[in-house]
């Protein structure tokens, strides 16, 4: 596996257009392009954030890899994203003007088409189908373009994560609910991957994400861009410049047991590994919730008292909440009210995705252990 790394020091369109163009030479992209190719760019717009604040994928990455494929012959560009929320166009055009997108105009098209379709799944999937946002179903070419973070539930966010925003506004909190266990839910990203298929993956990893990602973490920046056409060989090697142990991320691990993701047969090229990298801060959940240290044959016997035991829970920080709903909305328990411009939980029911806690937009909600 091909993978390419750029030593990028700031933001600045001038660099990340050399890095791309370098990136994409390595990767013989151009090969796989034809004129008439109709491209969509998923990015990581998961709510609308400055892109100052490490959450989404900075819109200069994106140009740069539009301009590029102008310069290429490609006309047709969409950028396609379902965000954490609403999926319709009142929703989206706030995330895409705070994000930064329309600076991105009048090389890409973002989308307004927010209709989605049923895309069946290979036999032996967990998964029959999945509901895919539209474009993401009639593209010829799929560019991946993710931020690299940390994250509550699944420790680790890059490329297989990104993917998750191809199924439509509220219905992933539905996916949730269906996969409340991280293996099961892990494994439906993993399969949702191997559906869609992305035919390149990029890592903006200038700016990244580390604590209480996706969304309430800070900055922690290792000046890089990278790219692979293998999504998962990829993120297995961005895990581990974030000083995290791919093994123990369950979307990684199911990946090298299903011979997706081949950490032995890594080449490098472009710049050189960075030798000051420090490592990334993990979430609040992974600091507190040890249940997934239990030897695999205790883990069922013992599932029901190390999850009263052990688990953690969102916590409310009163001072800070304003009332807004997001958590609210985003939940897929639905033990979430809005009182009194407060919200209140209640824990019974509750399955500990944290996405109440992802998509709060005042970084009001913090994880508490049960005892």
């Amino acid at each position: 596996m091909l993978q390419t790394l750029y030593n990028v020091p700031e933001y600045n369109e001038e660099l990340i257009d050399l890095a791309i163009a370098k990136m994409m030479e390595a990767l013989s992209i151009e090969k796989d392009l034809h004129p008439d190719c109709k491209v969509v760019i998923k990015p990581n717009l998961v709510m609308a954030k400055s892109p100052s604040f490490p959450a989404t994928t900075h819109p200069l990455v994106i140009k740069s890899v539009a301009k590029w494929l102008a310069a290429h012959g490609i006309k047709d560009i969409t950028l396609a994203e379902s965000s954490g929320g609403l999926y319709n166009g009142e929703y989206m055009k706030n995330v895409y003007r705070v994000c930064g997108m329309q600076q991105l105009a009048p090389l890409v098209k973002l989308n307004m088409d927010f209709s989605a379709k049923t895309v069946n799944c290979p036999a032996g999937f967990q998964n029959h189908s999945f509901h895919i946002i539209t474009p993401i179903c009639e593209a010829d070419y799929i560019i991946n373009i993710c931020k690299l973070k940390t994250h509550a539930m699944t420790g680790y966010s890059g490329g297989i994560k990104n993917l998750f925003g191809v199924i439509p506004g509220l219905e992933k909190p539905q996916m949730h609910y269906r996969f409340p266990n991280l293996e099961d839910f892990s494994r439906m990203l993993v399969e949702l991957a191997e559906t869609v298929k992305p035919d390149i993956t990029i890592i903006d990893a200038i700016d990244a994400m580390e604590g209480n990602g996706p969304t309430g973490g800070n900055s922690h920046p290792l000046y890089l861009l990278l790219g692979s056409k293998d999504v998962y060989t990829q993120d297995y090697f961005a895990a581990g410049l974030m000083g995290l142990d791919p093994k123990e991320i369950m979307m990684l691990k199911l990946a090298v047991e299903q011979g997706l993701a081949l950490p032995d047969d890594i080449s490098l090229s472009g710049d050189a590994i960075p030798e000051n990298l420090t490592p990334f801060q993990v979430p609040d959940t992974k600091k507190l919730d040890f249940t997934g240290s239990l030897p695999r044959f205790l883990q069922k016997p013992f599932a029901k008292l190390a999850g009263r035991l052990l688990k953690s829970y969102p916590q409310l920080r009163k001072e800070l909440c304003v009332g807004c709903g997001k958590c609210a909305e985003s939940c897929p328990a639905h033990i979430i009210d809005i009182r009194d411009k407060k919200a209140h939980f209640k824990r019974k029911g509750c399955i500990s995705c944290f996405c109440c806690q992802e998509m709060c937009p005042m970084k009001a909600i913090f994880v508490k252990k049960a005892l």
